[in-house]
């Protein structure tokens, strides 16, 4: 009845769609409209050229986010710290971006190379600690996670500002940002960095399916085991899979902190960009296009809901409730992938 292919599109288009009926039942419950409700939400999304501008560039920190989480996992690893990794990425590359000023040929890609190095030193520690001395890798993502919130706050108030409470502007040479792409989407805060994302995408797909080291990433996430027997370097693979993993964070980084905002605020709390990564990667089947469309889906929801409380008077907790039931169905597709299987077995 399913071929494999089919199966893996069936998986997540069923996931999304037990969401938005369980955030239609909710709205219901508490008594609002739901066609009204989910109207509002595409029209916030998509209903003009700011509001796609806007979800696009809410898209483009989720594909880098998603994408850090996929390869880590495809190599067999958990990284939760993909939220640290786009901190101290923001960092990096405003550091880089507000200290001095250089043509942009040399100034943005050293501002986007520096986020990507952040990222990466970021995952290279919990990838040597569970390499040398098996230390678990959630076990020190999250901790590091903390630590990168806190540190970024003292380098903001200390080091990239005077005491305040964000840090400099960065150079114009610097920035993501296009006069162009804010034109054409009514003044939106889309920018450039999107193509970044979608080539990362491609880097992604390359590096696994394509290359000799990608295979040895995808042995070793299947069986370390077996991978060491046939005489691969598993400690190699797992610290440069975490290497890998945090430079696509570090880049969702570089992301906010050139392209959306121009700075980086200090944070009292995490900004959840990896945290949502997670749910991304898992819609997405831990695949580089894959990661793209749910990418896309999350940026709706999230730029469409905050039309939904004035335009349908759905208040916004019940609109995070209703987002939630869609991560939480996302997030528990394996159960719809057991169901799935046990059917496939029956029609055999």
């Amino acid at each position: 009845m399913f071929t494999n292919r089919l199966f893996n599109i069936l998986v997540p288009l069923i996931s999304v769609f037990l969401g938005l009926l369980a955030g239609a039942i909710i709205m219901l419950a508490f008594g609002y409209n739901p066609i009204n409700g989910y109207q509002a939400l595409w029209n916030g999304a998509f209903g003009s050229g700011y509001f796609f501008g806007e979800t696009i560039r809410q898209v483009t920190p989720y594909i880098l986010t998603g994408l850090a989480v996929a390869f880590a996992f495809r190599s067999g690893l958990f990284n939760i710290g993909a939220e640290g990794q786009v901190i101290v990425g923001w960092v990096a590359a405003v550091w880089v971006g507000s200290s001095f000023e250089a043509p942009m040929i040399i100034h943005l890609p050293l501002a986007v190379l520096a986020a990507a190095f952040a990222g990466a030193l970021w995952g290279f520690l919990p990838g040597l600690l569970k390499a040398t001395k098996g230390v678990h890798e959630v076990i020190i993502t999250i901790m590091l996670n903390y630590i990168a919130l806190h540190v970024s706050n003292y380098m903001i108030r200390h080091v990239l500002s005077d005491g305040g409470d964000s840090s400099d502007p960065i150079a114009n040479s610097a920035s993501l940002a296009s006069d162009w792409l804010m034109q054409i989407t009514e003044y939106s805060r889309m920018h450039y960095g999107i193509l970044i994302a979608l080539f990362a995408a491609f880097i992604m797909w390359f590096i696994l399916e394509k290359t000799t080291a990608g295979y040895e990433f995808r042995a070793v996430g299947f069986n370390p085991d077996a991978s060491k027997y046939a005489g691969m370097n598993v400690k190699k693979n797992i610290i440069t899979s975490m290497i890998i993993s945090g430079a696509f964070a570090g880049l969702a980084g570089a992301m906010e902190g050139l392209g959306t905002f121009g700075y980086m605020p200090s944070h009292s709390a995490f900004t959840n960009l990896g945290f949502d990564g997670i749910a991304v990667a898992l819609l997405g089947g831990n695949t580089g296009l894959g990661i793209v469309i749910s990418a896309f889906l999350f940026g709706a929801l999230k730029v469409g809901a905050l039309n939904m409380p004035t335009t349908a008077g759905v208040p916004s907790e019940l609109v995070e409730i209703v987002i939630a039931l869609i991560i939480f169905f996302v997030a528990s597709s394996y159960i719809i992938r057991w169901a799935l299987l046990r059917l496939r077995k029956e029609e055999k």
